[in-house]
């Protein structure tokens, strides 16, 4: 008999093991480091901001649980089978893009640079010269 979904993601929530520990290794860490930064910065936020008028006990403790209880199933996310999945193909898919070279990357970014400054340059001027002409012909008074 299957058990129902509910106590399958209680059961996922409190076992420590890891699903495919060796498959996309590189896209589990860095998104669980990802989800304990943001954990760890909200309860500094938090421990900071709005309980920053408790005593200390208060003013760390609840932050320090919330940022616990975030990492816990931060680790557990990156282990559901599913999401664990999900990464997994996403590394697979990050080995097989080809990456630009050196060269190419500042090449191709100087000519964006470019454009975007070009770009700039030619809007002030029509710009200037939309301002100029409305001001001439008395459409708009400065």
């Amino acid at each position: 008999m299957a058990k129902p979904e509910e106590a399958k993601l209680l059961d996922e929530l409190v076992s420590a093991s890891l699903y495919k520990r060796n498959q996309g290794r590189l896209s589990r860490q860095l998104t669980f480091a990802a989800l304990a930064i943001i954990a760890i910065t909200g309860a500094y936020i938090l421990s900071r901001g709005p309980l920053s008028v408790y005593r200390q006990p208060v003013r760390v403790g609840i932050p320090a649980a919330i940022a616990l209880v975030a990492i816990w199933l931060s680790f557990r996310l990156v282990n559901y089978p599913r999401f664990a999945e999900f990464l997994i193909s996403v590394e697979g898919e990050m080995a097989k893009v080809s990456w630009p070279s050196r060269q190419e990357l500042t090449r191709a970014t100087s000519v964006v640079i470019g454009s975007m400054v070009f770009l700039t340059v030619v809007l002030y001027a029509f710009d200037s010269f939309w301002a100029w002409l409305l001001v001439r012909l008395g459409f708009v008074l400065l």
